[in-house]
């Protein structure tokens, strides 16, 4: 099910250039209603359901509703992001609640090594090897393409 956002919970970010969910939302989903202050999702069938809106909002207006056989009959995920974790609240549907704390990214944005120091094997993209292959296969020749005609 596609997030929604509960209208009551909403205040637009305190009505900033863009909210929260804007700026996460993969699919730019996301737009704010500048009249009324909302946020809200344009094109529900997009929704990739990824939760990054849920997590990011501040205020906990957004909600993804789950699949009858993750989440049946009516209960709910909700996490809470604090700086160094995230906590899944899920409530069932007998109003039972269960909690579960993961760690979040500590690293500042823009500091992980996407090729973990290796080489660029290739630019080329056409090319079938791997970004950083021979290196990563832990070889010194290059890998043999066989092409099929």
């Amino acid at each position: 099910m596609p997030s929604f956002v509960i209208n009551e919970k909403c205040d637009g970010c305190k009505a900033q250039d863009k909210t929260a969910c804007q700026y996460i939302c993969p699919n730019d989903l996301m737009v704010l209603d500048k009249e009324k202050n909302k946020a809200y999702n344009q094109a529900v069938d997009m929704c990739w359901e990824c939760y990054s809106c849920v997590k990011i909002c501040p205020t906990q207006a957004i909600e993804v509703r789950g699949y009858a056989d993750f989440m049946p009959l009516g209960a709910v995920v909700q996490p809470l992001r604090s700086t160094d974790s995230i906590m899944w609240s899920v409530k069932f549907r007998n109003k039972k609640i269960k909690r579960f704390k993961f760690p979040i990214r500590t690293t500042p944005e823009g500091s992980i090594d996407p090729d973990a120091g290796m080489e660029t094997g290739t630019d080329d993209l056409k090319s079938p090897v791997l970004r950083t292959e021979p290196e990563s296969l832990g070889i010194d020749v290059p890998v043999k393409v066989i092409e099929n005609s």
